[in-house]
């Protein structure tokens, strides 16, 4: 079976990275992981990308005179590498036009909310200070927005009473290392369909 090149970028820990990398080792998985980047250089995904003798970039934006420059090397190496799919894993930038334009519809990111609530930074902290009843996941296209792209996937997760912010993260998080994997797989397989807004999963 021919496999999809997937390419990670992150700025921390790589938990969902840890868990992409172990579902792609798996007999039946139809994609692998090629490559990590990184923005950060104190980035822990990159010691994991070593152990997982993975090849790993460390571009620290502050060496690059801006936004367009950085993302240009960053388009470089993804291409020189066949990758067909970028995933975002914790990565802590927004995503230019100098990346958007030459993967269109090939950047995904998974978020700790059910989106369009609670974007961008501290989601768990924003779900328990609005008083909701259910969070979640969401695994979405990427978008010149902030976590704004077309939703492809879903897990809700219940609040309790007693949760804080911790313990909320730690339930997410446990659904993310399931849905991600889970979405990268439906993408290889053509199964994922953008009609406007909406993005149907064929097959399910």
């Amino acid at each position: 079976m021919t496999k999809g090149n997937v390419a990670v970028l992150l700025s921390g820990r790589g938990s969902n990275f840890a868990a992409i990398v172990r579902d792609s080792r798996k007999a039946d998985a139809n994609y692998g992981i090629r490559l990590v980047i990184s923005d950060q250089e104190n980035a822990l995904g990159l010691r994991k990308a070593h152990v997982f003798d993975i090849p790993a970039y460390c571009l620290p934006r502050e060496r690059f005179k801006d936004r367009a420059a950085h993302e240009h090397e960053i388009a470089a190496i993804l291409e020189k590498n066949g990758i067909e799919l970028v995933c975002l894993a914790g990565y802590m930038r927004l995503i230019g036009p100098e990346l958007l334009e030459k993967f269109p519809g090939r950047i995904m990111n998974i978020h700790p909310s059910l989106l369009p609530a609670c974007p961008g930074l501290h989601a768990q902290r924003q779900a328990l200070r609005q008083g909701l009843k259910i969070s979640g996941c969401t695994v979405h296209f990427v978008d010149s927005g902030l976590d704004s792209g077309p939703i492809i996937a879903q897990q809700p997760v219940r609040i309790r009473d007693d949760d804080d912010e911790d313990s909320l993260s730690s339930r997410i998080l446990l659904h993310e290392h399931r849905l991600y994997p889970r979405v990268i797989r439906h993408y290889f397989s053509n199964h994922l369909q953008i009609r406007g807004r909406r993005v149907i999963i064929a097959g399910r």
